[in-house]
């Protein structure tokens, strides 16, 4: 059903009576209301000297739009007319309102205030065209005259358009990678940290075990290991300093637990205990 309907729409579009422009015509006066140029216009070919207008100029045009057939004045659903510049690609639709009757309403223009639609211009020609439409009749397009108009002032530049122009490509430099010493030389420090326990495990081995673990001994040697735990957090989770606060107190307590220690040594030494 839906296919029948759309063949009957198109066999109706086919048998549309054709529309067509009558008597149009171009009139440019100036200022003071002076006639300067007034001429036909044909539709089967462009006016072949284009029309020029200075910055006071008025342009008018005026046609009726009729069946081609019957000749009867049409009132198309839209009119339009387009200025359109081949070079640069600009264009602009100036709508035109049109009377029952087929003829326009209001069709001048003045370049004292030209129509917001027309597009940048420069010193190449505008290709004008008149547009019609109609849902009952068969819509057609004609190529009216070149015009010629001064050139438009280029729009005020925005504070803020340098930032939306493209900008240099950004580089980014990457810290180089970071270079080892040589695994002899990390294995000679390594070496050196480590010493010190090498030192005291061959002192703990040459104490005897009951006066390293004595009550006078053990809180120096637990000192000393709380300092390499405190090393080890340092490297896994604290700041800076909070590991100098940390260090300051167990350093406190390790002058007592030693001076305790070396004092409990000594009285070993002489005989005391």
């Amino acid at each position: 059903m839906l296919r029948f309907v759309s063949l009957l729409f198109l066999a109706a579009l086919a048998h549309a009576s054709t529309l067509t422009l009558q008597s149009p015509r171009f009139i440019v006066t100036s200022s003071t209301g002076n006639q300067l140029r007034s001429e036909p216009i044909s539709l089967a070919q462009k006016t072949p000297v284009p029309v020029s207008l200075t910055q006071t100029d008025i342009l008018k045009l005026t046609f009726q739009i009729v069946e081609k057939d019957s000749g009867n004045g049409v009132l198309p659903h839209q009119t339009f007319l387009r200025f359109y510049d081949e070079k640069s690609g600009e264009e602009g639709i100036q709508p035109i309102r049109v009377a029952t009757s087929g003829r326009p309403s209001l069709n001048s223009y003045n370049m004292s205030k030209p129509p917001l639609s027309l597009p940048p211009t420069s010193t190449n020609p505008l290709k004008v065209s008149l547009i019609v439409g109609s849902s009952l009749h068969t819509p057609f397009t004609t190529e009216l005259f070149d015009l010629t108009i001064p050139a438009s002032h280029p729009p005020p530049q925005h504070p803020d358009e340098p930032s939306f122009h493209l900008l240099p490509e950004i580089h980014h430099t990457f810290r180089p990678a970071q270079k080892l010493p040589p695994k002899i030389i990390s294995a000679f420090f390594s070496a050196l940290v480590v010493s010190p326990w090498v030192v005291l495990l061959g002192l703990v081995r040459v104490a005897t075990t009951a006066r390293l673990f004595s009550p006078s001994i053990l809180p120096f040697i637990s000192t000393l290991g709380a300092f390499e735990v405190l090393l080890v957090w340092y490297w896994v989770d604290l700041k800076l300093g909070q590991v100098l606060l940390y260090g300051a107190v167990l350093g406190l307590v390790t002058i007592f637990a030693g001076k305790q220690a070396l004092a409990s040594i000594g009285d070993r030494r002489v005989g005391r205990k």
